[in-house]
């Protein structure tokens, strides 16, 4: 079995003062570069450059080789290694959140932990500082090339580019109100910013071709245009790609996000406890009705969650529009069970260990509660449901950020895991438009222009 090897390094010149991390997969037998990266993160200490060069370093190495790949990994920073391995408490709640986010990907592996010495790590050091010295000259990090090939294995399930590097300075996790919490899709109704995921691989030939398709003038190619050498070929199980024209009537359907509520400005799980909008809620879905009520929009349906701030926000929308609020059950929020009501902050502290596991595994559920793998079943249940029901008309359903995040990504056939890639905001409109006859469309997401 080949196994490999990370090494990771983080520094901070200032301790805390301008930050960066660096890390490098190597093939275990031979010691060949297969992936470099390196980012600079802004003012931080030197513990959270480490760990993020960590946290860099597994994600590249599951993008590369997967779940259950084998490796060892090396860094000279004593605290990270000993806290990862078990061995050292870890005391200071600001590195926690980023010691369990390393800890769920690391147990998607096969680790050993092995401290050495800095002049042992210097590849990982090197990029580290050329992170922050591209940061000071106002630059993005971009590779060297002085460490390898930095190609990836023939027959490895490889990065597009082995090196990979970020154009930002995106912030850490910094403390118990971090500056980077995770976007917990639908776990806080208090839209925290977006969880990192392991990065995607490379998309197939065709789905990489259609993806064009937003980035084509609407004007250069109409829907039912053919394109020449054959570009309109289906991804495996759709109807089509969006090439051509559908031959039906698209059946809309308008999500709405609800307002504000009591546990959204405190940051709090909320999934079936049932919060009322704040008078901030009632101005939001009154300017989301405002703007639904004018042309194109031509709603002939409303449907809401049960939960009351859903219903709230649907029958200000619906009482514009002159309709009537059809409550559709499977548009309630996912059950956090113990959850419910707590910071992100608590339920790391009270249930470090299932808050892990329910990070890293959609089929893990909190106690109590409902895993992301059943909670889709039951929106994707209810989505189908409701384009049949109301084929060919535009349906307005208000409802929550993980059953809207889980009618996206079945959409865009995305796996669960893109769900932490998202983020929405109280009272946002979605749009997703479906073909008997072909593909279901995103056409917008997140749009809070009404709210400006």
């Amino acid at each position: 079995m080949t196994s490999f090897v990370i090494e990771a390094d983080g520094g901070s010149r200032g301790n805390p003062g301008p930050a960066g991390y660096g890390a490098v997969v190597k093939d275990a037998a031979d010691g060949q570069v297969l992936v470099e990266t390196a980012e600079a993160i802004g003012a931080q200490t030197n513990n959270v450059a480490e760990y993020r060069g960590l946290i860099a370093g597994l994600q590249s190495l599951l993008a590369l080789a997967g779940d259950g790949a084998v490796v060892e990994v090396r860094m000279d920073s004593k605290l990270v290694i000993e806290q990862m391995a078990g061995r050292w408490k870890i005391k200071n709640e600001g590195l926690r959140p980023l010691a369990l986010e390393a800890g769920a990907l690391a147990r998607r592996l096969r680790v050993t932990w092995q401290w050495i010495p800095r002049e042992k790590n210097k590849d990982a050091d090197r990029l580290a500082n050329e992170a922050m010295d591209a940061a000071a000259k106002g630059r993005p990090w971009q590779p060297s090339g002085s460490a390898g090939t930095g190609s990836a294995r023939p027959g490895s399930a490889g990065l597009g580019s082995a090196r990979t590097g970020s154009a930002g300075t995106g912030s850490p996790l910094a403390g118990p109100s971090g500056a980077r919490e995770f976007d917990l899709p639908g776990a806080s109704d208090a839209d925290a910013p977006s969880r990192p995921a392991p990065a995607p691989a490379p998309l197939p030939a065709v789905a990489a071709q259609d993806s064009l398709l937003d980035l084509i003038d609407s004007d250069a190619v109409s829907p039912g245009q053919d394109v020449p050498s054959g570009q309109g070929t289906a991804v495996p199980g759709t109807a089509g790609t969006g090439w051509r024209a559908p031959t039906t009537v698209a059946t809309s359907l308008l999500l709405l996000r609800h307002g504000e509520t009591p546990l959204s400005v405190e940051r709090r799980f909320s999934g079936l406890g049932d919060p009322e909008l704040t008078p901030n809620g009632i101005a939001q879905a009154e300017a989301a009705a405002a703007r639904l009520s004018r042309e194109p929009y031509g709603i002939q349906v409303v449907v809401s969650s049960p939960l009351k701030r859903a219903r709230a926000t649907a029958e200000i929308v619906a009482a514009r529009l002159g309709l009537e609020v059809v409550v559709e059950e499977g548009l309630r929020e996912a059950d956090f069970g113990d959850w419910e009501g707590h910071t992100f902050t608590e339920i790391q502290r009270r249930w470090p260990d299932a808050l892990a596991a329910w990070l890293a595994d959609p089929s893990a559920a909190p106690p109590g509660g409902e895993s992301f793998g059943v909670a889709a079943r039951r929106v994707q249940a209810t989505g189908d449901r409701l384009v049949e029901r109301y084929e060919g008309r535009t349906v307005l359903a208000v409802s929550h950020v993980t059953p809207i995040k889980m009618l996206l990504q079945s959409a865009l056939l995305a796996p669960l895991a893109a769900l932490y890639r998202m983020h929405l905001d109280l009272a946002a409109l979605s749009l997703i438009e479906y073909y008997a006859d072909g593909p279901a469309v995103v056409k917008a997401f997140n749009d809070t222009s009404h709210l400006r």
